[in-house]
């Protein structure tokens, strides 16, 4: 038995609906025969795939950085605007593949447009810096009357794209990136390309790079160092973290939101730090801008790939587990709703993606599209603490960690309260019981659930709804209490709302 308590009066704080955000690379199939496919039977006029887009859509994804990811470390971004034909092929450094360039800054902005997604922007910081910035910047966000945006509007874009959140640079103290720079090198530079760019448009929100990942020697002294030159400049400092299971311990992997949880954690405190230092009332806030289950065991490095056209790279198929422990993930940004105000699932298409796809066929969805999709779509605008009694289990990366990890979101104009809930545990059915009478009389609209007794199953293209979230039948209020049974290795969204029925 495990009890959850929630109540309206403990608030988290309000939801920034770019947490429910994704990534778009040049990497593998992302862009060429994922969102853009000019060749494809169902491509619109301007070759975006109406298929993927329609799943987009309903994927519920808010924001969509872009190009890069590794890629924008050594890219042109002059390369990808003008006449197509006139367009240079390039050899991407960073995943040493030809880079058609049929697909660039005009594409991606006139694609987010019709997905109804708002586009963030990474700037190269590995082989150029504030020059290029400012002159992407200028191409993007300025008004026709000078150079840079007439060439713009030549290009067939009268409006200025408006671009508000721009990246500077990617995981710029990783070895493998192209340009990588020791923190006081990035720090300077960072600091000056924000000065530059806010000349350009006062008005931007600037993500500083953080370290990239939490297993970095660099991490912890890396943000410090980068928030000291750039605190007062920046608005955000970002996080990237990968998940996978390690040496066949799948009992850490279901738990993996525990390593999320203490990241998010560690570079809140380093931003605070910071803060104190300065004396700062300004309050630095976190895009967790990279971020999925990615099994790196089978990927063999930049190095280890041949130089090749466009072809699958990382298309990871996703299971059961693999779904559940996203939705604890998203559990997990959830519950940092004060501080993490952007998030991006990487990547969105094909590339470790919710979304996959076969040149010239069909679209589907991965298991991992299901907590994202019904995550985005129904969490309410603030999100309240919650804390659970109830049973543990045993991880060899975490120690011992509570069997249920949860979040819960109330909407106020509607009365509606949602919990997202995980049985993180591989065995034993969990029941639950969810106090409610701090918020009035409520019923069950709805029990969704993911779960499946063979925890390796898949979607295919041959078998797209394989694996779904079902109704959960017997979940109910009784006496202000809800109670749900949890079986093991699931995610779960309850949805309650006063008289509502079910």
């Amino acid at each position: 038995m495990a009890r959850l308590a929630v109540d309206p009066a403990f608030v988290v704080g309000s939801l920034d609906r770019r947490l429910f955000g994704s990534f778009v690379e040049h990497m593998g199939r992302c862009v060429y025969t994922g969102i853009y496919e000019p060749e494809h039977p169902d491509a619109d006029d301007d070759g975006f795939r109406t298929d993927v887009l329609a799943l987009v859509r309903e994927l519920g994804v808010t924001a969509i950085r872009y190009p890069g990811g590794n890629f924008v470390s050594n890219y042109n971004w002059e390369d990808g605007v003008g006449p197509k034909q006139d367009r240079p092929r390039k050899l991407d450094l960073a995943w040493r593949a030809i880079e058609p360039n049929q697909f660039g800054t005009d594409e991606f902005v006139a694609w987010s447009r019709k997905a109804g997604v708002e586009p963030i922007w990474a700037v190269n910081l590995g082989t150029r810096g504030i020059q290029e910035a400012v002159e992407l910047l200028s191409y993007c966000n300025l008004p026709a009357g000078t150079e840079l945006p007439d060439r713009r509007v030549a290009n067939g874009s009268k409006e200025p794209h408006d671009i508000r959140v721009w990246c500077l640079g990617n995981e710029m103290d990783g070895p493998w990136q192209i340009g990588h720079k020791t923190a006081d090198e990035y720090a300077r530079l960072a600091e000056e390309t924000a000065n530059a760019m806010r000349r350009v448009d006062p008005g931007l929100e600037l993500v500083a790079c953080g370290s990239s990942n939490a297993g970095m020697p660099t991490f912890g002294d890396w943000e410090r160092t980068v928030l000291e030159r750039t605190y007062d400049l920046v608005d955000h400092i970002s996080l990237h973290a990968y998940y996978e299971p390690k040496d066949g311990d799948q009992a850490s992997f279901l738990a993996a939101a525990e390593e999320m949880d203490r990241m998010i954690t560690s570079v809140v405190a380093t931003a605070d730090h910071v803060k104190a230092l300065k004396r700062s009332d300004k309050e630095i806030t976190l895009s967790f801008d990279e971020w999925n289950v990615w099994y790196q065991q089978h990927f063999p490095g930049e190095l280890g790939l041949d130089v090749r056209e466009v072809s699958p790279l990382i298309e990871d198929t996703y299971t059961v587990d693999d779904a559940v422990v996203v939705g604890s993930l998203l559990i997990t940004l959830l519950r940092h709703a004060d501080r993490v105000k952007i998030a991006c699932l990487a990547q969105l298409v094909n590339v470790i993606g919710p979304i996959r796809t076969e040149p010239g066929g069909a679209a589907w969805r991965q298991t991992i599209f299901h907590p994202f999709a019904l995550t985005a779509q129904h969490a309410g605008s603030t999100v309240l603490r919650t804390e659970i009694a109830g049973p543990e289990v045993d991880t060899r990366a975490y120690g011992r960690v509570p069997a249920l990890w949860s979040t819960a979101t109330y909407e106020e104009s509607t009365g509606e309260v949602v919990l997202f809930v995980v049985n993180r545990g591989e065995t034993g059915t969990v029941e639950l019981e969810v106090p409610l009478h701090a918020f009035g009389h409520l019923e069950v609209t709805e029990h969704l659930a993911l779960h499946d007794d063979d925890r390796a199953a898949v979607n295919t293209a041959a078998q797209p709804d394989r694996v779904v979230p079902r109704p959960v039948d017997g979940t109910g209020v009784d006496s202000g209490i809800c109670r749900a049974t949890l079986p093991p290795a699931s995610w779960h969204m309850i949805r309650l709302s006063p008289g509502g029925t079910r």
